[in-house]
């Protein structure tokens, strides 16, 4: 198994983790995958000006129509997005405003620096301006929406007397419960003035053009950062019932909302029927089956077969390590479903139900409960794409069946969700820093035709 790129320019810790080929295969993996989601790959590949004429992947937009052309929307890769726009479609935008934690040099577009996963006072700052924006746009703008992983937490908008403290106490709580990524999101739209499509009714009668980058398993735009310009299918009952679901403890205020919206006494919000999306369009440009795309052919150029399980694996993290465990066993023993050497990929976002004050995230969880049943010689890296796994400094792990040694020590790292500190000692831990990238996870399992040497 040769190693395809002897440079490591993402992961910057590679020189410290990478003990044999393999492991620097599954990092040549991680950071194709990684690259070929980023903001400027995509972008170059799929906008483009000619003339007055907007291409969007396959679709075009006369500029000519519109007397004002604005940027506006958030989320991990916003400010790399309005950073490439700025270059491709030069000064024929206006303004614009978005909201990352991974700010980048812009002259046009107003990008805000927040917090993510938890909101902050910066990123309501910016929602605020947003609203703003988007409240005194008419039917000569059009309204290029950045709609990101992340920008549920980066665009925070609460909605009635709901106070930002209380937003980041419920999201706390939320992140905590083990709830799935659009149940969570189920409860942040019906909290919220810009979620939930309220952008899109917020920026009527405006055309308004949506690009999205996908970090949920399915690509539904709803879902996608909470939907701020898409249509809502869930209601505030349905948000209740998630708080109720994961024994939520959610602040008064909270519920009061909620409870008056399931009354009928706030607004719901806007449905797929609703007139206001006849002049929405959404792209969806990159999503986790991108960078899964990417990381297989850099695994076949170097010698093996890959196969792609699944762009929307979820579920808990060390429930579906062992799944993917029981594929490379099958694999050894029957050649199915993919002969050795073999590479087993898989993209999506798994969650973790916090028991215990630890440190980690679920793509340390993931390999960490992997290392555990590991078969010899097989080596599996997880990582989330952002470049940020939980509420940590690292994207994730790379690991074998030597790492869970003491395995008694790796079992009650992960009983108490302290998987960091255990990973650390092993020297199994990535840093990539912000990639720029989000399109969830990204996990590659390599197995060998024998037991390979390290």
């Amino acid at each position: 198994m040769p190693s395809v790129a002897p440079d490591h320019e993402i992961v910057t810790n590679a020189a410290e983790v990478i003990d044999c080929e393999p492991d620097a295969l599954a990092i040549d993996a991680v950071e194709a995958g990684i690259a070929a989601a980023h903001p400027e790959t995509v972008l170059n590949e799929t906008v483009s000006v000619d003339g007055t004429t907007l291409h969007i992947d396959d679709a075009t937009y006369d500029l000519a129509g519109f007397e004002k052309i604005i940027v506006l929307g958030g989320g991990n890769a916003a400010g790399h997005v309005a950073s490439v726009l700025e270059s491709s479609l030069g000064e024929v935008i206006d303004d614009g405003v978005v909201v990352t934690d991974d700010p980048t040099e812009t002259e046009l577009i107003q990008t805000i620096e927040g917090s993510h996963p938890v909101p902050d006072e910066r990123a309501h700052q910016g929602a605020t301006a947003i609203l703003e924006r988007a409240e005194a746009a008419d039917s000569e703008t059009l309204v290029l929406a950045v709609i990101t992983g992340g920008g549920s937490a980066l665009l925070p908008a609460p909605a009635g007397d709901i106070s930002l403290a209380d937003l980041q106490t419920l999201t706390d709580k939320l992140l905590a419960s083990g709830a799935a990524i659009d149940e969570i999101n189920a409860v942040r739209k019906h909290i919220s003035a810009l979620k939930g499509g309220r952008l899109a009714r917020a920026a009527a009668p405006a055309t308004t053009v949506g690009l999205l980058f996908s970090d949920v398993a399915g690509d539904d735009p709803a879902v996608i950062a909470s939907g701020p310009i898409s249509p809502d299918p869930t209601t505030f009952a349905d948000a209740l019932g998630v708080l109720d679901a994961y024994d939520v403890d959610a602040p008064a205020s909270v519920r009061e909302h909620l409870r008056a919206g399931a009354a009928g006494d706030v607004a719901e919000s806007p449905i797929a029927d609703d007139m206001l999306f006849e002049s929405v369009t959404v792209h969806i440009l990159a999503n986790g089956f991108t960078a899964l795309s990417a990381a297989a052919d850099v695994c076949k150029r170097a010698g093996l077969d890959p196969l792609i399980l699944s762009s929307s694996v979820r579920g808990e993290a060390r429930e579906a390590a062992k799944t993917h465990v029981a594929i490379v066993e099958e694999v050894f023993a029957t050649g199915n479903p993919v002969e050795p050497p073999a590479a087993i990929l898989s993209g999506g976002e798994t969650t973790v139900t916090i028991r215990d004050e630890g440190a980690g995230g679920p793509n340390q969880e993931f390999a960490l409960s992997a290392a555990l049943e590991l078969p010899e010689g097989v080596v599996v890296t997880s990582v989330d794409t952002d470049g940020i796994d939980g509420p940590t400094e690292y994207a994730g792990a790379l690991v074998d069946e030597t790492t869970a040694t003491p395995a008694t020590e790796a079992r009650a790292a992960l009983a108490t969700n302290n998987v960091t500190p255990f990973l650390r000692e092993h020297d199994e831990l990535l840093i990539t820093g912000p990639t720029g990238t989000n399109i969830n996870d990204l996990r590659i399992t390599l197995i060998p035709s024998g037991v390979l040497d390290c």
